[in-house]
């Protein structure tokens, strides 16, 4: 397939971006006026929403712009706008994965945005594997999902909870694995079925994993799970842990 390609890189140019979404504040209004003040102070190459600051950064999801295209046509609110430096790292995680055999797996498809934000910048209707996508689907109909990737025949919507609605269909084997069930139990469940079956070099993401607060409770649980079978999980700054592997 034809993997999409980085532009040239201008070396006296960095890009900023700017979100007013972000959660666990106590006083926005007051929040937004001090980190406006902020990113007046900083030197360019600043990232601001979904709860991360930084600066003086590549910002690579904004020089990519085959990623932009993807992350831009595939938003549907502002929250799918905050989180493109999350996103950016599924498609990252996509480019390297569609290379190994294995299917691609979403845990908690919500909107399906995820999976459709990875699949146009690898291809769009013609990326090569089938993507298996797993949810109540209690927030988004099936058939609203379904007229969503109606041009999408590789994407596979099994509705349930895991593990329950595992019965329904798994592949045999796993070249990516996005997890992102809110809740602790569910994702160890998906780990205990999923796991194995990730081929050797193939990556899982795990969306809350760095997220404190009630989230924490899955890292108490992922932590030791990991630990059991020799591997550490990467804490990324976008909220999200990923191990690679072996």
């Amino acid at each position: 397939m034809d993997l999409p390609k980085l532009g040239p890189l201008a070396l006296d140019k960095l890009l900023n971006f700017t979100s007013r979404v972000y959660w666990s504040v106590r006083d926005p209004a007051r929040f937004q006026s001090l980190m406006d003040e902020a990113m007046k102070l900083v030197k360019p190459g600043y990232y601001f929403g979904d709860n991360l600051f930084t600066w003086g950064r590549n910002n690579s999801p904004l020089e990519d712009e085959a990623f932009r295209r993807a992350w831009a046509g595939n938003a549907l609110d502002t929250s799918d706008q905050a989180i493109g430096w999350r996103r950016y790292i599924l498609a990252c995680a996509g480019y390297h994965c569609v290379q190994l055999p294995g299917d691609f797996v979403e845990c908690g498809v919500l909107a399906g945005t995820g999976i459709k934000t990875v699949m146009d910048y690898l291809g769009g209707p013609s990326f090569p594997k089938a993507f298996w996508g797993y949810d109540t689907f209690e927030s988004h109909p099936v058939k609203t999902l379904q007229e969503r990737f109606a041009a999408y025949p590789q994407v596979r919507l099994v509705r349930g909870l895991i593990p329950v609605s595992f019965a329904q269909g798994i592949p045999q084997s796993v070249a990516y694995l996005h997890i992102d069930l809110n809740n602790a139990e569910g994702e160890i469940a998906a780990l205990e079925h999923l796991f194995d079956r990730v081929v050797s070099g193939g990556i899982v993401v795990l969306d809350d994993y760095e997220w404190g607060d009630f989230y924490r409770r899955q890292k108490q649980a992922e932590d030791p799970w990991f630990e059991q079978r020799g591997y550490r999980v990467f804490p990324l700054p976008t909220g999200q842990g990923l191990v690679l592997k072996r």
